[in-house]
């Protein structure tokens, strides 16, 4: 893991280093292999999964869902710390990795992939934004996909037939990014919701209202 040094200088525009995209890429990996067993049943289903080829319609399901929930989310806060001059690089954590495999061995998911690490200077206002910032996108997304969830289920359109529906996909990607936004608005160090909290409790109860409002409108449709 690499930080910047104390008098790190600020910079602007979007960067890379060659760990982190490393990183970023096996983190989406597992990410994406722990959501397809999961999707299987866990170990017990993933024999018959893969037997009949569905592991391979769930694995891109999953990759889609991490793709939008987890690395946009990461990216979201990357983004704005860097347009605000600050270095920073996600980082993964393997045991967080690991965790999420074991986890989704036994038919539940629990994932703490790693973070973005931020380094410079920046104000209080900068800092709550830049929480802010992933859950914000996971909540946009999770609206767009239920709205398109809405309008392709009448159609019954019928993408990998006998498993997914067009409009089931789009449930799919709208619940993880509602869960993902919604859990990390917990008003709890180190989570997003904290620093947001601390910053402004109006933009906080606002992304916590639509987190709610759209969690309800899916489990309820």
């Amino acid at each position: 893991m690499s930080y910047p040094p104390f008098n790190y200088p600020e910079a602007r525009g979007f960067r890379f280093s060659g760990r982190e995209l490393k990183e970023i890429a096996i983190s989406v990996l597992v990410l994406t292999l722990a959501f397809t067993i999961l999707f299987s049943g866990g170990l017990d289903g993933l024999p018959a999964a893969i037997g009949d080829m569905t592991f391979a319609y769930y694995f891109i399901i999953s990759f889609l869902a991490v793709l939008t929930a987890f690395f946009f989310h990461e990216m979201a806060h990357k983004f704005l710390a860097q347009k605000y001059g600050c270095w920073a690089e996600f980082n993964y954590s393997l045991l967080g990795l690991v965790f999420a495999l074991a986890t989704s061995a036994v038919g539940i998911i629990f994932a703490a992939p790693g973070a973005v690490i931020i380094g410079g200077r920046i104000t209080p206002e900068q800092n709550g934004k830049i929480s802010a910032a992933g859950p914000a996108t996971n909540l946009t997304l999770g609206a767009t996909f239920s709205a398109l969830y809405f309008v392709t289920t009448p159609l019954d359109i019928q993408v990998f037939p006998g498993v997914f529906e067009l409009g089931g996909i789009f449930f799919i990607l709208a619940w993880i990014n509602v869960v993902l936004g919604g859990f990390n608005l917990i008003p709890f160090p180190p989570l997003d919701g904290s620093k947001i909290y601390r910053w402004n409790m109006g933009v906080y109860i606002s992304l916590v209202a639509a987190a709610v409002a759209l969690f309800v409108m899916l489990y309820l449709y």
